[in-house]
């Protein structure tokens, strides 16, 4: 039996099915579903949490960050089958399954290494004796995941965290369990002990009943904004940290038109990687007018030559969305700014071809009553906004109640970055589409979420960041304040 295909056993399939199971967007085909935990189940798995915590806490950081970079190790190893189960689960290019988990792995290693240092305590500087402040973990984390990215997504949250001294409970998308289950055994392969990574099959409104646990200590949520709100709203009344990284709808600004055909082709990958089922992907693109036309252009010729197909053939270039309701969801709101006046400068329909596909779409002349305006569009769809100056352009990408990520364009880097700084967003990239590296930090503002993850900031979101203050055993006791 292959290592994917062990854990916990298949269901029995009901008429209805179980919701956490492996569907082929590609083919419909329901491949494969498991049963979730029972309340008393869940109880053991968070007790069995909690009990490893003091056992891990007590290992050095570089004994922990030794196992973490052994999964990092495992899992190049085991590329090339977790690559086909992406594919499978997701509907993502095999190519860029396969670039998942180089990243995920790289993290991993990233952390396993670098991770001791970066939580090394701090001197603090003070008049007289010392004082440091030092990382300490929190105990319990619960992540919960979404299904675009399932390794990745994952491991930037678990692999610091591990190495910090945390010990995990995953609750994955419902839609990517088998590979959910790779990674739990990928950590044990590794070394990892029993209790301190476990994933759990659980249904999203089980969330809550864990978080309210009071050996659960913080929760971090990949995932919609409608998730991310009811994630915080609980964690908040139980006085416990979260992270949230929500939903986005990136600007990508263009401000002269030096190298063009690169800044079209930057645009062209910011839009349509992973099928436009990212976060962080560009999805508006806001042009100054003397560029306009020839941006429209050259963006429209790119996306036109995309193949749909087998996402597992290596010639495919544009796979299916994750899911039939994905596809319908984008098509509603491709529908509703054409109704409203929208222009279809390519695309708009769906292939006549079997799966969740829905055609490259290049839309403009979108207007602030159109869904599209507003709302992210997860998929292969772009919009353009015609601008006449910086400061209209910034307007324009700070109307939207999202500030994850953005691109700015210039041949001058002191322009850029003036742009760069008047935009609300956590993160951006200047003359390149917005991406992600182990040793930065990622996350956004206003609805896109709170927090960070990865970097020298993502991996103490999770720590106790804890004062200590030496002071000489015969001094003076000052007056106490506070």
């Amino acid at each position: 039996m292959s290592r994917l295909q062990g854990g916990v056993m298949d269901a029995h399939v009901t008429a209805q099915g179980s919701p956490i199971a492996t569907v082929n967007p590609y083919t419909g085909e329901r491949v494969r579903e498991f049963p979730a935990l029972s309340a008393e189940d869940v109880g053991r798995a968070i007790d069995a949490a909690h009990s490893s915590f003091p056992n891990w806490r007590a290992r050095s950081t570089a004994d922990r960050g030794a196992l973490v970079q052994r999964a990092g190790r495992l899992m190049r190893e085991r590329k090339e089958e977790l690559a086909h189960l992406l594919t499978l689960e997701v509907g993502k290019l095999i190519d860029s399954s396969r670039a998942e988990v180089d990243l995920a792995s790289d993290i991993l290693t990233y952390y396993g290494e670098h991770g001791p240092e970066l939580l090394e305590e701090r001197p603090l500087p003070v008049p007289e004796g010392m004082a440091v402040l030092v990382n300490e973990p929190l105990g319990v984390l619960l992540g919960v995941m979404p299904w675009n990215f399932p390794l990745y997504q994952v491991v930037r949250f678990a692999g610091p965290n591990l190495v910090l001294g945390n010990t995990i409970l995953l609750k994955h998308a419902s839609s990517c369990p088998q590979s959910a289950l790779a990674l739990e055994q990928l950590f044990t392969d590794a070394g990892v002990p029993s209790g301190v990574y476990t994933n759990l099959f659980v249904r999203g409104k089980d969330v809550g009943k864990i978080i309210d646990d009071s050996r659960v200590q913080g929760a971090s949520l990949t995932g919609s904004e409608r998730a991310g709100v009811s994630l915080g709203e609980i964690a908040g009344r139980n006085v416990k940290k979260s992270v949230l990284e929500l939903g986005g709808s990136d600007p990508f600004v263009v401000l002269d038109d030096h190298n063009l055909e690169r800044t079209v082709y930057a645009a062209f990958l910011g839009r349509m990687g992973n099928t436009g089922q990212c976060c962080v992907a560009a999805k508006r693109f806001i042009v100054l007018a003397d560029v306009y036309d020839a941006f429209v252009t050259g963006l429209r010729d790119r996306m036109s030559e995309v193949q749909p197909g087998d996402p597992v053939d290596p010639a495919t270039t544009l796979g299916p969305l994750s899911s039939e309701a994905a596809a319908e969801l984008l098509m509603e709101q491709v529908r509703d700014a054409v109704d409203k006046g929208a222009t279809v400068v390519l695309g708009g329909g769906r292939p006549d071809l079997p799966g969740a596909f829905v055609e490259p779409t290049l839309l403009t002349d979108v207007t602030p009553d159109m869904r599209a305006y507003r709302e992210e569009l997860f998929g292969p769809v772009a919009t353009v906004y015609r601008v006449a100056d910086e400061d209209e352009a910034v307007a324009l990408a700070n109307t939207s109640p999202y500030g994850l990520g953005g691109a700015v364009f210039a041949a001058d880097p002191e322009r850029a970055r003036k742009v760069a700084d008047r935009l609300e967003a956590g993160m951006v990239w200047i003359n390149h589409p917005t991406a992600s590296r182990p040793e930065l930090p990622f996350g956004g503002i206003k609805r896109s979420g709170y927090g960070r993850e990865l970097g020298d900031v993502g991996i103490v979101e999770f720590a106790n960041r804890k004062l200590v203050r030496y002071v000489d055993a015969d001094a003076p006791i000052e007056e106490v304040l506070g």
